[in-house]
């Protein structure tokens, strides 16, 4: 397997050319539309001259029957969340209202228990509303997106409930989602908010069964150790195969998921190591510290033993 083979993708059906091979086994397909899809090699099959010759031009084709089918369309009119394609690097969200009901809707990117509102208003139907930018390469990266959206209801009638989604963008699902976006009428990955797409960890919140079904009591969280060491080899066995984006995406987990622990177990302060090397782990520890309104200060620390290699947090 070599940069410019053309081969097809296992699970997401589609076919382009090799366009980057790394020395941990991902590559980048470039696809027909432009977009550049990374991948593993295992999960990439080569397409050959030879195989075309031995099936026949009908079998190489694509079977068309499998593509999946537009998600918009009259009798499947609803809510939708629009990745839509500015070039090949980036991508604009746009939170499309297809439906006949005007939502107050709150969107928001979660950080573990930690929320950074993008978008807050009421949309109409028939609004196509532009509300962030993402980068196709970060993709593995993106925080979880939580929807939230209050029917507004002018007369007296039937209720209609409020509901939420959370979505977990998995790169392996999204390229299945292309389709023509209600009212912008350009392309882009869409996702009906109002259907429940097991494959993409969507997870719907009925606030009604909520009321009837209250969620226990939580336990209190035991306290953490008051130093965390974030370098990999303290985290992962098995590390010597992986691609610095899945070392700095565990590190980063581990990162969130120590310091919601600490908050909710009432420590006043925490420290994380994670080393000098390029400066990556540590920029983005202090970038996402510098977001949350329940951190009272953070500052690097222990000079003498770690140099500018450790950041401590104070709670507040």
């Amino acid at each position: 397997m070599n940069i410019g083979d053309r081969v097809r993708l296992l699970h997401g059906k589609e076919e382009g050319i090799i366009r980057k091979i790394s020395s941990s086994g991902r590559i980048e397909v470039e696809i027909e539309d432009g977009f550049v899809i990374p991948a593993m090699k295992s999960e990439a099959v080569v397409i050959s001259e030879v195989e075309k010759s031995y099936f026949g031009e009908s079998k190489v084709q694509e079977d068309f029957s499998e593509i999946p089918q537009a998600i918009s369309a009259p009798k499947d009119q609803g809510i939708y969340l629009a990745f839509v394609p500015v070039n090949d690097q980036n991508l604009s969200l746009y939170l499309i209202n297809d439906s006949k009901q005007d939502y107050l809707v709150h969107v928001s990117e979660v950080f573990g228990n930690n929320q950074r509102t993008l978008l807050a208003e009421q949309v109409k139907p028939g609004i196509a509303k532009k509300f962030n930018d993402r980068l196709l390469k970060e993709m593995d990266e993106w925080p979880a997106f939580l929807l939230r959206f209050i029917p507004i209801q002018q007369r007296l009638e039937k209720g209609i409930a409020p509901f939420e989604r959370q979505l977990k963008i998995k790169p392996t699902q999204f390229f299945k989602h292309l389709s023509t976006a209600p009212f912008l009428n350009k392309s882009a990955y869409l996702f009906h908010l109002e259907q429940t797409t097991k494959e993409l960890d969507i997870r719907s919140l009925n606030y009604e069964l909520e009321q009837l079904n209250p969620k226990p009591e939580e336990k209190p969280v035991k306290k953490l150790a008051r130093s965390i060491d974030l370098h990999i080899e303290e985290l992962v066995e098995d590390h010597q195969s992986m691609s610095n984006s899945e070392k700095l995406r565990i590190q980063l987990e581990t990162f969130e998921r120590k310091l919601d622990q600490a908050i909710q177990s009432g420590m006043d302060e925490i420290t994380f190591i994670h080393g000098i090397g390029n400066g990556v782990l540590r920029k983005e520890i202090h970038k996402r510290l510098s977001q949350l309104g329940n951190i009272k200060y953070f500052q690097d620390t222990q000079k003498d033993q770690w140099g500018y290699g450790a950041t401590l947090v104070r709670i507040s």
